[in-house]
């Protein structure tokens, strides 16, 4: 017989954490975003020196987790919508599995064509 498991370290409490963590990062990505793409409006040449920026490749893996955090969030939605509107089954560890699967697989797709 095995000990019970803390719920903190449960394959579902994991990606629960993930999609929120997930979706603070990315939170707090957005308003940087929207500030260069204000800067595209009003000053090109400021635009066009942080878009030189995005050629060195520090910026390139950090690319790879913006791609990986808006996979695994999305990812993590519809596993969500999943629970909400079907019935409980035991697939579902498996589905959190394969969220975080698909979620790294696009960001590793994305990093590929990058360079």
């Amino acid at each position: 017989m095995r000990p019970p498991q803390h719920p903190r370290t449960r394959a579902l409490w994991l990606a629960f954490l993930l999609h929120r963590v997930s979706g603070i990062l990315l939170a707090l990505f957005l308003p940087l975003h929207f500030y260069l793409l204000g800067l595209a409006l009003r000053d090109a040449e400021a635009l066009d020196g942080y878009l030189a920026l995005a050629a060195h490749p520090f910026l390139k893996i950090a690319e790879f987790g913006l791609v990986f955090l808006l996979a695994a969030h999305l990812c993590g939605g519809l596993r969500i919508l999943a629970f909400e509107f079907l019935p409980w089954r035991n697939w579902q560890k498996g589905a959190a599995a394969a969220a975080l699967a698909l979620a790294f697989a696009f960001a590793c797709g994305f990093l590929l064509r990058a360079f």
